[in-house]
């Protein structure tokens, strides 16, 4: 019985691994060029985004210290300074039960916790 079942399986893996293997692979050369032209033009509309902002922020302190103690176990103050990827782990852990919103609390009360994009252009006392 076992002999039934192993011989096909066998043999199709031999087959299987012997065909796929049969003709070689060749790299088109318009492909890569392409994808090398598509980085490139990302880059540069990158670039002219991030000159255009320039470097003055907008972004408060007030207004982050204010979305952490309301809403920072949905992690929008995350979101607020541009920290997108750690909005979305905070907002499906609900801050790690508080413990990492108290965290972000402290540290933007501080000033330990800036903007993604440089530091706050409102910082408390102005």
């Amino acid at each position: 019985m076992k002999h039934k079942i192993i011989v096909p399986l066998l043999l199709l893996l031999f087959v299987s691994s012997y065909s796929y293997a049969s003709f070689p692979v060749k790299k088109q050369q318009e492909t890569v060029s392409t994808i090398q032209s598509i980085e490139n033009d990302t880059l540069n509309n990158y670039e002219l985004a991030s000159s255009a902002q320039g470097s003055a922020n907008n972004k408060s302190q007030l207004t982050a210290l204010l979305l952490s103690i309301f809403v920072g176990w949905l992690g929008v103050h995350r979101y607020y300074l541009g920290y997108i990827w750690q909005g979305v782990v905070q907002t499906l852990t609900f801050g790690v039960f508080g413990i990492w919103t108290l965290i972000d609390l402290i540290r933007i009360a501080t000033g330990d916790l800036q903007p993604k994009s440089g530091p706050y252009g409102k910082p408390f006392g102005s």
